[in-house]
């Protein structure tokens, strides 16, 4: 089956842009907008609009494959790729990757990902936005070649094991860290609440209080909401950095402050993302791996995942090389190709190391329901509900089109 036409349009995704480095300089929000002026190059205010772009691969049978370019929240930010304006680069897509793609045979997802993946125009590798939509299109087109799931493609060209079962999901509250869980407790999502503390003052406490007080609130609310005694959802908590602002990224006292927040949490296992922002990848290689080192010699019952400045296949790699981490997050966009993602997962199984796939609210329907085939190829710990900030939004998406798939598989079985 071959590429007859490539056609892209533009689009919203599920969420924002924001200026992480002006946020975290204290812009005070009105409404839902920031005040102030942006910090990071290419955006014109602290919160805009997501854009995104589709790229729709006409098949030579009619079907219609298609993918949707995207990038994080915090574009520009620890170390990632700049700001991502469908109005600068679908002109890209149209006049560079088109022409490559009309004609080629849709007979290996691995290969033709590799390629596209790795396409260099003027001596530079395409956004990673680009190519993660680029790479989802060809997925979506060798399975309707193939007339098979995604999933299965996935599992036949990575020789791996089909597993008709789902992967647990984790949802992300937003700012809205106590309405949105709820829908959480009620809905029985795996993995609560993301919670968005990045801000010392307002969200995280200067002592940590406000944080510790917040855990204590949610396992209170799981227990006064749930309809089974069973249900025990893992505590995921995204701290963006504040731990290490709040406590002088001092390990000792750090680990301390884990310890407490394990102590309220439990019998919740309890993940603590991005306990540190250190500038560079190697600092926060050293840094994270430190407090990591501080919090097993004590064994304390918390798990510390690595987000900032662990952004590509290489990155990751070297944190689990390293043993900076308990669990990376595999933030597909930031990956680019989504054969990295896969890549990524399979690494950090391979080498005992908790694979989370993730992503961000910044993404589009398309992009969530091509991750939930990949998941259910490749088996992390966990897959992010995405896109937006609501809730029951993302989760629908994540969790519809994987009960879809595994359908169809077991059908088929």
């Amino acid at each position: 089956m071959k590429i007859k036409k490539v056609v892209t349009s533009s689009g919203l995704t599920g969420f924002y842009f924001d200026d992480q480095s002006a946020i975290k300089e204290d812009a005070r929000q009105d409404g839902f907008a920031y005040l102030g002026e942006p910090l990071t190059k290419g955006f014109t205010s602290i919160r805009q609009a997501g854009e995104s772009i589709s790229i729709m691969l006409i098949l030579e049978n009619g079907q219609i494959a298609y993918g949707d370019c995207a990038a994080v929240q915090y574009s520009g930010a620890g170390g990632r790729d700049p700001l991502f304006l469908a109005r600068q680069f679908i002109p890209v897509i149209e006049e560079k990757i088109a022409p490559r793609l009309v004609g080629r045979e849709l007979n290996n997802f691995r290969k033709l990902a590799q390629e596209f993946d790795n396409l260099k125009v003027n001596g530079k590798r395409l956004h990673t936005a680009i190519r993660y939509g680029v790479t989802q299109a060809l997925l979506d087109g060798v399975a309707k070649a193939q007339q098979k799931t995604m999933a299965e493609v996935v599992v036949e060209e990575y020789a791996l094991e089909l597993i008709a079962q789902p992967v647990p999901i984790f949802t992300q509250s937003g700012d809205d860290r106590y309405i949105n869980v709820d829908k959480m407790i009620i809905k029985h999502a795996g993995v609560i609440p993301h919670a968005l503390i990045n801000n010392v003052k307002e969200k995280l406490g200067v002592n940590g209080e406000k944080l510790l007080n917040y855990v204590k609130w949610l396992k209170k609310r799981v227990q006064e909401l749930r309809n089974e005694e069973d249900y025990l959802p893992i505590f995921h908590i995204d701290v963006y950095g504040t731990i290490a602002l709040a406590f002088d990224n001092d390990p000792v006292i750090m680990a301390d402050y884990l310890a407490e927040l394990a102590q309220v949490a439990h019998p919740h296992t309890l993940r603590i993302e991005g306990p540190m922002d250190s500038g560079s990848r190697e600092a926060q290689i050293r840094d994270i791996k430190a407090l990591r080192e501080e919090v097993q010699k004590r064994n304390i019952k918390v798990e510390l995942v690595a987000d900032e400045w662990c952004n590509t296949l290489e990155d990751i790699k070297l944190f689990v090389d390293e043993e900076a981490a308990d669990v990376v997050q595999i933030k597909t966009p930031d990956l680019g190709g989504i054969n990295n993602t896969i890549e990524a997962v399979l690494y950090c199984r391979e080498n005992g190391v908790g694979a989370y796939q993730g992503g961000t609210c910044n993404e589009t329907d398309r992009s969530a329901q091509v991750c939930v085939n990949v998941a259910l190829a490749t088996r992390p710990e966990q897959m992010l509900a995405k896109p937006g900030m609501g809730v029951d939004e993302g989760l629908m998406i994540v969790k519809n089109e994987m009960e879809r798939t595994l359908a169809l598989i077991r059908a088929r079985d």
